[in-house]
């Protein structure tokens, strides 16, 4: 046993500070060599306990880049046309939760001291006719075109401009199956009126099942049954220097029957309503709390088997003057030993699956920030995980060395 035969020397090596080779080269620190060999001992442990970790860190990360790529798809409308303040009508939920204005908001809003600029924003839900029967309901979004901010973005056939001629829509790649058309020109029924499909854009799509189809304010409101006054949205911008909040309330006082938030307020309380509201995001992190404790109990369980099956040379080496500190050390090294193996595996496959999700219905985002998180959690749960071994070890008594 490696372990059995290295204590003499461990017992030596406590109190031996330098760790230098003879030639002057470091040499790894006993105390590292014993978690090594321990860890890799048993083959066939140690390739459980990083399938166990590794299967966590996938689990977890894929879940975590589920709940990040549904809050950026959540707001990804309200971020692809940002404004310093939004005016909404009162009690709006999300973004995609519209309903129309009065008609006036855009000239009160003209009217306040530090405003530069106020622009109409059309949502409504439409009903879609595929060209070969059949319906479905779709989200229907008009921006003006001479807007520096005109939706939609990442265009790739077609163009913006070409929205501006009657009867015409832009929608995404992605859901050509589920609106039934294939290629530019294709024509469709939009709440009974023909309309030619002019624009096709990439990965610009809706956090629920409903398309979005872009076009442009007029049309967009001849299409949705409103006045040639009205929006759903106000997009404010305001003056350089102008103070924001003052702002905001002044618009407030003049138009009492709306809400006005600034970018970071509507872009929160969309998502809060999804994630919290709905319940969405609590599943998503009942997975990511599954994730943690399968990594935790496979983890615990190797660790403390492992343990149990060495006691004998951790009481040996507690009864040639080892403390219960320094055995400690080896288990948390093991531990630690493990979560790296396990995440740099488990990372690995997660951001393979995340390239492989790219072109799907399915949004999973990966950022530097969420794998070092990602990072830390593995290398704490895995600690955590060699809590009862540690216990288990502090509870050694030398003397059962002389009883065998």
């Amino acid at each position: 046993m490696e372990l059995a035969a290295s204590a003499p020397v461990l017992a030596k090596t406590r109190f031996a500070p330098s760790p230098k080779h003879r030639s002057g080269k470091r040499t790894m620190p006993m105390v590292v060599k014993l978690a090594y060999r321990n860890l890799f001992h048993d083959r066939l442990s140690f390739f459980v306990t990083v399938v166990g970790i590794m299967f966590s860190v996938v689990l977890v990360a894929v879940q975590s880049g589920i709940y990040l790529g549904s809050a950026n798809k959540i707001a990804a409308i309200i971020d692809a046309a940002p404004a310093d303040l939004w005016v909404v009508p009162l009690g709006t939920k999300s973004y995609d939760d519209p309903s129309f204005l009065s008609g006036r908001e855009r000239y009160m809003a003209l009217s306040a001291p530090g405003v530069a600029d106020s622009e109409d924003m059309l949502v409504s839900f439409a009903r879609w006719r595929k060209p070969l029967g059949g319906e479905t309901t779709v989200l229907l979004i008009g921006t003006s075109g001479d807007s520096p901010k005109a939706l939609p973005l990442n265009i790739t056939d077609g163009s913006r401009e070409a929205l501006e001629a009657p009867n015409t829509v832009a929608i995404d790649r992605s859901y050509f199956n589920d609106l039934g058309v294939s290629q530019l020109d294709d024509v469709a029924e939009l709440n009974g009126s023909t309309v030619k499909l002019v624009a096709i854009t990439k990965r610009v799509r809706s956090f629920t099942t409903l398309p979005f189809v872009f076009t442009s304010l007029e049309e967009s409101r001849r299409l949705a049954g409103a006045n040639q006054d009205q929006a759903s949205y106000q997009r404010v911008t305001l003056l350089p220097g102008a103070d924001i909040e003052t702002v905001r309330k002044e618009i407030e006082t003049r138009l009492p029957d709306t809400e006005v938030l600034t970018q970071a307020q509507f872009r929160t309380r969309s998502q809060d309503y999804w994630l919290k509201q709905t319940g969405a995001g609590a599943a998503l992190d009942a997975g990511k709390l599954l994730g943690l404790i399968v990594g935790i109990v496979i983890v615990a369980q190797t660790l403390y088997s492992s343990t149990k099956d060495h006691i004998n040379e951790f009481a040996t080496l507690r009864a040639l003057g080892a403390g219960a500190g320094y055995i400690v050390k080896v288990i948390l090294i093991q531990a630690i030993l493990s979560g790296l193996i396990g995440f740099a595996l488990g990372m690995s496959l997660a951001l393979i699956a995340i390239q492989a999700a790219q072109d799907t219905k399915l949004t999973i985002i990966m950022t530097m920030p969420l794998a070092v998180q990602l990072f830390a959690i593995t290398i704490g749960m895995c600690i955590f995980a060699a809590t009862s071994a540690i216990i288990k070890v502090v509870r050694i008594d030398p003397a059962v060395v002389f009883s065998r």
